[in-house]
Order: C-alpha cells, then sequence, then structure tokens
C-alpha cells in the first residue's frame, strides 16, 4: 500500500473517529441535560453577571462559573457551611416540600372533578412540573449567582430592581397561612371533648406557629434536609394508615342510612359513598377550578427550587432529585386520591380528607402528619427568611459566623414571618379556599409565565453564541409551547383561577361555612 494511500486511510480514519467522538459527546450532553451528571453542556447566560462578590462568582460564561464554584465549595474555610448539599440531601428536601399535607387535599379534587378528571389533571401537572423544573435548573446552572426565585425574577424581568422586589412580595404571601391552619385543625380534632372556656382556635394557631418558627431555626439546608427525611417518613405512614383505614372502616365518619334521605352538598342523598369517574353532581365551573388548582398547588413548588440547587455540591446533579421526587409524587398522588375518594365518597368528602375517617383513626393517621405539617412549615419560612438574610448579611461577618448579632437578626426574621402565617390563617381561615387563591395568583407566575420567558431568553443566548441544541423541527415545536405555558399562567390560573377563588371564599361566608375572622369556633374535621 502507498504512503499517500496510507495517509489517505488514516485522515479518513481520524474524522471518522472525530465525527463518532463528537456524537457521543451530544448524546452524552443530551442525556444529562435530562438526568444532569457532569456531562451537561452549560449554555451562555442571558446577561453578563452582576458584581457580586460574596458569591464569588465573576462576569463569565456559566461553565467558568460552576467550575469555580465547586472549587470554592471545597476552599470553604467558614464556620456555617452553605452549598453543601448533595442530591439524596436534595432528595429529602423535595419529598418533604411534596410527599406532605397537601396529598390529603387530593381526595376532595378528585370528587369534584370525577376519578377520570383528577387523574387527568395529576399527569399533566406531574409532566409539565418536570418540563418547567428542568427548564429552570438550566437558567441556575447558566448563572450560579441565583441565590432563590427573587435573584430569577429580577434577571428574566430585565434586571430591574422592581422585578425583584415584585417577586419577593409574592414570595414571602405565598409562603404563609396554610400550615397554620391546619396545625390548629389538629389540635382542635384531638381536643374536640375539651370543655375550656379558651378561644381554642385562635390558641391553638399560635401554638403551632411558636412550634413552627423555632423549628425554623437552622440555617442550612444541609441540616434541615435531615428534618425532611424524618417528614416524609412520617407523611407516608400517615397517608398509609389514612388509605388503609378508610377502606376497612365499615362508613365513612358521618354516615347516614339511605333511608333517611338526607340530602348533602345541596344534591347528593346520604347512604353509601357516591364514587363517580365524572364530575360530582351540581358541580359548577367555580367547584371544579378550585378542585384543579388544589391539585396544580401540590405540584407547582418550582419557588423554592432556586434555593435548593443554590444549595447544592454541584447543582449539575439536580435532575437526580427531581425525578426521583417526580415519579414518587405521580403514583402517591393517584393512589391516595382515588382509593380515598372510593371509599369515602363526594357525600363525606373533607379537606383535607382526614375527616372521612371514624375518630379513632382519625386522630392516629393524622397524628403522623403533625411532624410533616410543623417541619414543611419550617422549610418554607427558613426559604423565606434566607432570602431576606443574605440581602442584609451577605458582605458581612453574620452570614457565615456564629454571631450573636446573626442569630438574633435570623431569629427575628423567622418571628415575623410566622406572625404574618399567624394573621394570615386567622384572615382566610379555611384549606381548601387559600389553596386555590395562592395557586391562581402566585403559581401563575412562579409555575408557568416565568419559565416560559426564561427558555426565550436562554434560546436567544443561545442563538446570540451560535450554540444549536435541537434541529429546527423541535425549536418550532418548543417555541409554541412555551409560548403556551406564558398563556396558561396568564389566562387560565391569574385569571379564570382567581375569580373562582374569590368566587368559592365568598360562597363559604355567605353559607355560614365560615364563622369569621379570628374566631374562636372549632375548626376541627
Amino acid at each position: 500500500m502507498s504512503d499517500a494511500t496510507s495517509d489517505g486511510i488514516s485522515q479518513d480514519s481520524k474524522k471518522a473517529k472525530a465525527r463518532n467522538s463528537t456524537h457521543s459527546r451530544f448524546a452524552s450532553s443530551r442525556w444529562a441535560a435530562t438526568f444532569g451528571g457532569p456531562n451537561v453542556d452549560i449554555g451562555p447566560r442571558i446577561s453578563a453577571a452582576p458584581d457580586a462578590p460574596d458569591l464569588g462568582t465573576p462576569k463569565s460564561d456559566g461553565e467558568t462559573a460552576v467550575t469555580q464554584r465547586l472549587r470554592e465549595n471545597g476552599e470553604s474555610g467558614s464556620d456555617i457551611k452553605y452549598r453543601s448539599c448533595s442530591w439524596p440531601k436534595t432528595a429529602a428536601l423535595l419529598f418533604a416540600e411534596y410527599i406532605g399535607l397537601a396529598i390529603m387535599c387530593f381526595p376532595a379534587s378528585y370528587s369534584q372533578m370525577g376519578w377520570v378528571g383528577g387523574f387527568f389533571a395529576t399527569v399533566l401537572n406531574a409532566a409539565l412540573y418536570l418540563y418547567t423544573s428542568l427548564t429552570l435548573w438550566e437558567f441556575c446552572v447558566r448563572h450560579p449567582e441565583v441565590r432563590d426565585i427573587c435573584d430569577i425574577g429580577r434577571m428574566i424581568l430585565g434586571g430591574e430592581a422592581w422585578g425583584w422586589w415584585a417577586t419577593a412580595v409574592m414570595f414571602v404571601a405565598n409562603n404563609t397561612g396554610l400550615h397554620v391552619i391546619v396545625g390548629s385543625e389538629y389540635l382542635n380534632t384531638v381536643a374536640a371533648s375539651w370543655g375550656t372556656p379558651l378561644c381554642k382556635t385562635v390558641l391553638f394557631s399560635g401554638i403551632i406557629s411558636i412550634i413552627c418558627c423555632i423549628t425554623s431555626l437552622p440555617r442550612t439546608f444541609s441540616m434541615l434536609s435531615h428534618l425532611a427525611t424524618f417528614s416524609a417518613f412520617f407523611t407516608f405512614v400517615s397517608v398509609i394508615i389514612a388509605t388503609v383505614c378508610i377502606a376497612i372502616q365499615a362508613h365513612p365518619a358521618n354516615y347516614k342510612p339511605a333511608a333517611q334521605d338526607v340530602a348533602n352538598n345541596g344534591s347528593l342523598p346520604m347512604g353509601d359513598p357516591v364514587f363517580s369517574a365524572w364530575p360530582a353532581p351540581g358541580a359548577d365551573f367555580v367547584s371544579i377550578m378550585v378542585a384543579f388548582l388544589g391539585i396544580c398547588y401540590t405540584f407547582i413548588g418550582q419557588i423554592t427550587l432556586p434555593s435548593f440547587i443554590a444549595e447544592m455540591k454541584d447543582p449539575r446533579d439536580f435532575p437526580k432529585a427531581l425525578w426521583s421526587c417526580t415519579m414518587s409524587q405521580l403514583v402517591v398522588f393517584c393512589t391516595v386520591g382515588i382509593t380515598i375518594y372510593k371509599f369515602t365518597g363526594i357525600q363525606y368528602m373533607t379537606s383535607p380528607a382526614f375527616g372521612g375517617l371514624e375518630e379513632m383513626y382519625k386522630i392516629l393517621s393524622f397524628s403522623f402528619m403533625l411532624p410533616t405539617i410543623v417541619i414543611h412549615g419550617a422549610l418554607y419560612a427558613s426559604i423565606t427568611g434566607r432570602f431576606v438574610f443574605v440581602r442584609i448579611f451577605s458582605d458581612s461577618k453574620h452570614m457565615y459566623s456564629h454571631t450573636v448579632t446573626g442569630w438574633l437578626s435570623w431569629g427575628a426574621i423567622l418571628m415575623v414571618i410566622w406572625v404574618l402565617g399567624f394573621v394570615v390563617s386567622q384572615v382566610i381561615p379555611f384549606f381548601s379556599s387559600l389553596l386555590a387563591l395562592v395557586a391562581a395568583v402566585f403559581d401563575a407566575f412562579f409555575g408557568f409565565v416565568y419559565w416560559g420567558v426564561a427558555w426565550f431568553q436562554m434560546r436567544s443566548a443561545d442563538k446570540r453564541d451560535g450554540r444549536r441544541v435541537r434541529s429546527k423541527e423541535w425549536d418550532i415545536v418548543l417555541v409554541f409551547f412555551n409560548g403556551f405555558l406564558i398563556l396558561l399562567g396568564t389566562f387560565l390560573f391569574l385569571v379564570a383561577g382567581t375569580i373562582a377563588s374569590i368566587q368559592h371564599i365568598m360562597q363559604q361566608f355567605a353559607v355560614g361555612a365560615v364563622k369569621g375572622v379570628f374566631s374562636c369556633a372549632s375548626n376541627s374535621l
């Protein structure tokens, strides 16, 4: 064989190896873009990084910034070590956030929508949550200086201060009230037979607020992840007990034989539980929308994800935690929603669904949910408190060292958060309507609009840098899909959802289902 021929074969072989190597690299990158790992191809920033010496982030591309962050994590010698969560610890935080109290609103939602509609809404929300969370994660790894949802709000809303403040107001308002309401419901349920002149509902709400405030005191998510694991375990126990007991008890609580012909819910006779694939008789737009928003609220937790990602040792591993939690959510939510609805029926349903259990079973299963009520509330308060604390002390020793000023300030911030939560729980003292109102007003942005806008901005940054990550056909599909997400959040949630939630609140006051603000009337299940 001649040298020319040999050189030709050698060149062809090198080109083939280069093509195979490029194909393998892009295949690995596409896999990592969905499931995470060190092969993630980090795209360009949407804009230059701000000067943030406390975060150690240069005005550079995302790849360099992540590499620098990993190096700084290993060199940190501070007393309080942030950014210390592995992906299993982050998964524990996600489980604590999602496998929590709101699971018990699913049976009520299914009873209004029918189990077919409820199942479809659950699967749809899981898919949308997974997609938007991966978009959020991609945005965060491109911009490692992001600490929380407020930083993202400022960036995608033009980098202006008003974007940060608008997001901050929604952030704080989204995280208050619910855990105080349900905590007081639990204590009232357990203490139903206590004869006391005290105003128990307000008192119990105050007690839960104090307990949650104390539980919120750990300042790193690495510490909270241990409590989160504890919380997730007790949630599973509570839900399993509730699901099994509702199936084995002879009748749901408050059962009345059909012969008495007593009407309930306006149109259904009492008797055996009514279980249907289709919406409840007499269900209207308001009731179905509130039921749908209850399911959406449970899934739409993207508001906390930037804070979790910011605390990870390696943010590229976040999708591993995300996938494990999402798949578990889907199985648990559908199983609990359909099973408890099946044995409780439309007539005897409450939200949370513990009210369909006989007294002994109800107290037993509800008691196992108490750690979740407290720890879940503490997790949200910690996230809220952290974004305030960082803005005040980011350039000082109080951020990274155990100082009297730092700890007193941290405690004071948490106290303000829980006082606000207590007030909200007394002004809007009903679980399902508050759940729906929060989902409609805030989750329109945190669940859909922000991530559609973020995707378009990252697409523009890719085009600016000549980065091609998908085919033209797939790019067109995603353009329409992310445009749809923005419209979905704006019109279905922010407009229709808010109107329906307010009407539902007015209906509950009108029929006397709510006794009033700061009421002493028991809210036991």
